[in-house]
């Protein structure tokens, strides 16, 4: 088979693509569009003197030339939907379709598409352009440092990382209001800024099967020492070894398989090569972003640490035609660096036609062309990022070497690089080892004793009497003598807050569940918004907040989330248990309004929710003063003040929580059996007139939108009633 490629671009990446391409006994030629000074002479490549956005007319060449394959190198003609293009008149491309490429043109499409489907990531908010006000009051009320970032393509500019409030606040002008980046900042993503180790993780895929390769750790700043403004990359290393196996493991069970699973769910399938952004944080790799293409300068590395066998065309093909389980990608070992040299002044203004010299390179050394042009017999500078030097060596420090000894061959006036690219890994690596820790594994004692403090205040704001409410132990007391009871009774209850947690966590809003139930799993900010609603909660009772227990159980949960469990003790005097013996038909069931949805269904809110399409940023079809999410987390309501001063004077028969299980099987568990004449005995039964209260717009909304029948409402929610009171019907009269 003789392929023909015809290969998008004009960076070092399509340099280092074309470069192993030609490698292939199966390729024939590559064309570059419209390619730069290193793909310009070649027996098996050269460049092609069209509009790089002229798709009709690249479609045109492709069929009168026999292109087999069509290998888009930057994002832009992917989100503008070439691949849409070619598909139409058969030619495979390795790269996704329009809607995928969507994954990297939209950051607050790529960010609900993890909301969605549990992608561990930054806590985010999405904000239009009119809604500058309420973004501006979330960065001064969210807690924490944000990142703010242009929903669309902005040419690698649209991300900034203020420093304080007022940054953060003029940030949101710039973008929603004086359109700094364009209609790339139509929308702002504010995102949660995280902490630790950056990676990029490149991996091929064909919609089912995804291949990552080497992680990376690339170097954006301009200066030494991480210093001076970013850019598009200064230089790389792979393998990074703060990628150790058991990262890249918890990459792909995390993150790769379900990102690709989750892609094709949801109707667009993703082809091409995934470039994924991580943050290596205590809680575990988190996504940055997504992208949908090779990146620059990784892919010049990691074109060296594919080994001799690796077939790239024969890959791309295989990502095509949905068969990559069917080829192999072997990877050799050893490390690969990349060094960027630089035009003076990038990333700023910058001059360009600056003569270049390239001297004899080292073996194992590569350099592949970035901003340069052919000019006669010369090859001068044209862009900002004008060449990447890049080695191949067994050791990381042997690659070091050899590429600074490739870059002090080339030569050109201004040019500018750095000399310590690799620095985070010769660090850690100089740096005494030592023993692992229990806060290695995920375990952090410091954060459980930086929890308890922290939420300290708030547990002692549920004092009263016969409880001094303290917090940090495993247990705790309670004095009823001290509460006047004379022969009590002890009652308790334990429940979860169920999938209702998955909303919260999903949508970012922690300090209302706390209100429905108890426990945490450690994130200290989480923790103590949770905690406060759990307190809130307890004053709404009139309950103590005791003793409390938090445990981390890494591996156990996805990073981000928690779970919340419950165990609550009441006592009352031994006469006044409920339900009493003397229900009868003729009593009145007396409905108590609920807040909301409660705790109980969230299943199938959020199978609803999905089909809506809806996410939990939108705003709330029957209140657009709030969001979606947080009108369905809104906490159950505590009946403790209504109910109890009339439960004491004994005018309550039974009581009746509607949680799961609805009507239908919550009231029948307090109804007795009633004797027959022959001494036989049947249950009492009762009727639910479900005109007599109005059916609020959330159960409205849920019903409408899941097409949910009335029986399966009434047996999965509240529908507006939280609590069912039975009472005489004589004493109802005469009150």
């Amino acid at each position: 088979m003789s392929i023909r490629i015809l290969l998008l671009g004009g960076g070092g990446r399509e340099h280092a693509l074309v470069w192993k391409l030609s490698q292939s006994p199966l390729v024939d030629h590559v064309y570059v569009c419209p390619g730069n000074g290193g793909t310009a002479i070649h027996s098996k490549f050269s460049n092609l003197d069209l509009p790089s956005d002229d798709f009709s007319r690249l479609v045109d060449f492709a069929v009168q030339t026999n292109i087999n394959l069509v290998v888009p190198g930057p994002e832009q003609p992917l989100v503008d939907g070439v691949e849409t293009h070619f598909r139409k008149v058969g030619i495979p491309v390795f790269g996704p379709s329009q809607r995928a490429a969507r994954m990297e043109g939209s950051k607050a499409f790529s960010k609900a598409f993890m909301a969605r489907h549990n992608i561990p990531t930054a806590q985010f908010r999405v904000f239009k352009s009119t809604e500058i006000d309420a973004a501006i009051d979330y960065v001064k009320t969210c807690g924490h440092k944000v990142v703010l970032k242009a929903d669309g393509l902005a040419a690698g500019k649209g991300v900034l990382i203020p420093e304080t409030t007022d940054e953060a606040i003029a940030g949101l002008n710039d973008i929603l209001v004086a359109n700094v980046f364009g209609s790339a900042g139509s929308e702002v993503v504010i995102e949660e800024l995280l902490i630790g180790p950056e990676i990029s993780v490149l991996a091929f895929s064909d919609g089912y099967t995804i291949v990552p390769l080497p992680a990376g750790q690339d170097h954006k700043r301009i200066g030494e020492g991480d210093v001076g403004p970013n850019t598009g990359g200064m230089g790389v290393y792979a393998p990074a070894p703060v990628a150790t196996p058991e990262v890249m493991d918890r990459i792909m069970r995390e993150t790769l398989r379900p990102t690709i699973d989750g892609m094709r769910k949801d109707g667009f399938p993703f082809v091409g090569m995934l470039f994924t952004g991580f943050m290596l944080t205590p809680n575990g790799p988190k996504v940055l972003e997504y992208n949908v293409r090779f990146g620059d300068p990784e892919t010049e590395a990691l074109m060296l640490l594919l080994d001799e066998k690796a077939d790239l065309a024969e890959i791309f093909l295989a990502c095509a035609e949905h068969r990559l389980d069917a080829v192999d990608v072997p990877i050799r070992s050893g490390y690969a660096v990349s060094v960027v040299l630089a035009s003076a002044g990038y990333p700023g203004s910058y001059p360009k036609g600056k003569k270049i010299e390239i001297g004899e390179m080292p073996s194992n050394v590569v350099v592949f062309h970035a901003g340069t042009k052919k000019s006669g017999d010369e090859i001068v500078t044209s862009g900002g990022r004008v060449i990447a030097v890049t080695s191949y060596a067994p050791t990381l420090q042997q690659a070091l070497d050899l590429v600074y000894e490739g870059v002090d061959k080339i030569s050109f006036e201004g040019k500018t690089f750095r000399r310590d690219i690799a620095h985070r890994a010769l660090k850690a690596a100089s740096e005494k080892s030592s023993g692992l820790t229990y806060a290695q594994a995920g375990v952090s004692v410091d954060a459980g004793n930086s929890l308890v403090e922290t939420i300290k205040p708030h547990v002692r704001s549920t004092r009263r009497v016969g409880a001094d409410a303290e917090i940090g132990g495993f247990g705790g007391v309670f004095d009823l003598k001290a509460c006047g009871y004379e022969d009590p009774v002890l009652v308790s209850g334990t429940d979860g807050v169920g999938t209702k947690l998955r909303v919260a966590v999903d949508a970012g809003i922690h300090d209302t569940v706390g209100i429905d139930l108890v426990a945490i799993k450690l994130d200290v900010a989480v923790a103590s918004e949770v905690i406060k609603g759990i307190a809130e909660g307890c004053r709404q009772a009139n309950c103590a907040l005791i003793g409390g227990e938090t445990a981390e159980m890494p591996g156990m949960y996805q990073s981000g989330d928690y779970d919340l469990a419950g165990f609550a003790v009441g006592a009352v005097e031994r006469t006044k248990i409920l339900p009493r013996a003397n229900i009868t038909p003729g009593d009145i069931l007396l409905g108590v309004a609920s807040s909301g949805i409660h705790s109980n269904g969230f299943s199938l809110v959020r199978k609803i929710l999905a089909r809506t399409g809806l996410s939990y940023d939108s705003p709330c079809p029957w209140d657009t003063n709030i969001t979606l999410g947080k009108a369905l987390l809104e906490p159950t309501r505590i009946y403790i003040k209504q109910i109890l001063p009339v439960a004491q004077k004994g005018l309550i028969k039974a009581m009746s929580h509607i949680t799961g299980g609805g009507f239908i099987e919550n009231i029948p568990r307090v109804l007795p059996k009633a004797q027959n004449g022959d001494g036989s005995s049947q249950r009492v039964g009762c009727f639910v007139d479900a005109s007599t209260w109005e059916f609020p717009p959330v159960f409205q909304f849920l019903m409408q939108n899941g097409d949910v029948e009335p029986l399966e409402m009434a047996r999965t929610f509240n529908n507006g009633i939280g609590m069912v009171l039975i009472v005489g019907r004589m004493m109802w009269t005469l009150r």
